[in-house]
């Protein structure tokens, strides 16, 4: 049995609800990924802002960006894994739930590592990898607006 502890990225970058919506995307930039979980004051991730979350919800809308903070382009809830959970539960969750990357939390709810596509790959999980692909390239309804 493979765990999600085995193959995730540990200590990813993170945000609160109240960081500027431009330092979420400097984070971004800097640590060189699409995602960036959003935790309370306990570490605990409560959502999460994607690179297009931040099109779609702030951008699009025609909305100054310099104005926006991270609660204002977050998708939540947050959906996240034990950091103990065998590999297959995470592979589950991210065809059902159809993502590409999940924040892993460790027993007591913080925020502990992230586990990707690319992690998948990385860890030589051809057919995960391929099973996830798939499943998040499926049609999805429109995201909501605020």
């Amino acid at each position: 049995m493979t765990s999600v502890n085995t193959i995730m990225s540990p200590n990813p970058a993170f945000c609160r609800p109240e960081t500027p919506l431009l330092e979420v995307a400097r984070l971004m930039l800097d640590h060189d990924c699409g995602q960036i979980p959003v935790v309370d004051e306990n570490g605990h991730p409560i959502g999460v802002v994607t690179d297009r979350d931040i099109v779609v919800r702030v951008l699009a809308q025609i909305r100054d960006p310099s104005d926006a903070r991270a609660a204002d382009a977050m998708t939540t809830p947050a959906y996240t894994i034990l950091d103990n959970s065998d590999l297959k539960e995470c592979v589950c969750l991210m065809e059902d739930i159809q993502v590409r990357r999940v924040p892993v939390t460790d027993q007591a709810g913080k925020l502990v590592g992230m586990v990707s596509l690319a992690d998948l790959a990385l860890a030589d999980r051809k057919t995960a990898t391929a099973e996830v692909v798939k499943e998040v390239s499926k049609p999805l309804a429109p995201i909501a607006t605020y």
